[in-house]
């Protein structure tokens, strides 16, 4: 039979020095592993946000190329990106551009992106563009396009009766230059058609949307005015109408009496009898 080592003190120490290196080499393995984990964590993150060189170049260049604004999902596919790397990209980009102080920015316009000069260049855009150009809309067209985009879906019969004229042949122009199309029909007696502003007209506004335009309540005026601006059109309808005291209505002067003098009176038919004999 073999005899069995009895530990000593110095050996139990000894042991109990190792269990605990042993328990902090476990532990600083943790510890590096929560770290990597965290370090790759972060790294993912950052790769969905981040795009690589050759991405944002070929982003570019399709914007530059591309005759109208073109949406974020088509962008996703030719670039082969998601959607939300598309649209934080051209954000990115856009935030480039305005640090370096460039005269052109990428916008959002009529629900996708495009190249557009900066907002501070618009006096030297407008006159390089404006240079030798007679082609403007007339007031009239300015104020049909204005009744339509924040009255649409309207009808000309509409129209019409906001400007107080015929509009047949102003609806007809800016339906051919494209910033208005039939959107719909009335259901009312007639079917009339009824007229909204196109894509078109959203790319020349500059806007990505129709809730993008100024409200209307600022282009109001107050109740003064328009009292003023109304009597203003009814003496100009009835010269013949004079100013009231205050707070009364407005009223017309009474007609003179007519009258007839001795060669101007009428005859009767004694006196034509009496004249013919």
């Amino acid at each position: 039979m073999t005899a069995e080592a009895t530990p000593t003190p110095d050996d139990e120490a000894a042991s109990g020095l190792d269990a605990v290196a042993a328990a902090d080499v476990v532990a600083d393995g943790n510890v590096q592993a929560d770290s990597g984990l965290e370090t790759e964590a972060e790294s993912d993150d950052e790769s969905d946000l981040s795009v690589p060189a050759e991405v944002r170049a070929a982003l570019e260049a399709i914007l530059m190329v591309a005759e109208e604004p073109v949406a974020s999902g088509l962008l996703a596919q030719l670039l082969e990106v998601s959607q939300m790397k598309v649209e934080a990209t051209c954000a990115a980009l856009a935030a480039s551009y305005e640090a370096e102080e460039r005269g052109f920015t990428i916008a959002r316009v009529a629900g996708g992106f495009r190249f557009q000069s900066h907002g501070d260049q618009a006096p030297y855009v407008e006159r390089f563009l404006l240079e030798g150009q007679t082609s403007r809309f007339s007031g009239a067209a300015l104020e049909t396009l204005a009744i339509v985009a924040y009255k649409q879906p309207i009808s000309r019969a509409q129209v019409s009766a906001i400007r107080g004229v015929n509009v047949d042949g102003v609806i007809r122009s800016l339906h051919q230059r494209g910033y208005v199309a039939e959107v719909g029909r009335d259901q009312g007696p007639g079917n009339a058609s009824l007229y909204g502003t196109t894509r078109l007209f959203l790319e020349r506004m500059g806007i990505d949307s129709l809730s993008d335009l100024p409200p209307l309540v600022d282009f109001v005026p107050d109740a003064d005015i328009v009292e003023t601006l109304e009597l203003a059109l009814r003496v100009g309808d009835d010269p013949d109408l004079v100013d009231a005291p205050a707070g009364g209505p407005s009223v017309a002067p009474e007609p003179e009496p007519v009258r007839l003098d001795a060669a101007d009176e009428p005859t009767t038919p004694d006196d034509n009898s009496s004249a013919d004999q």
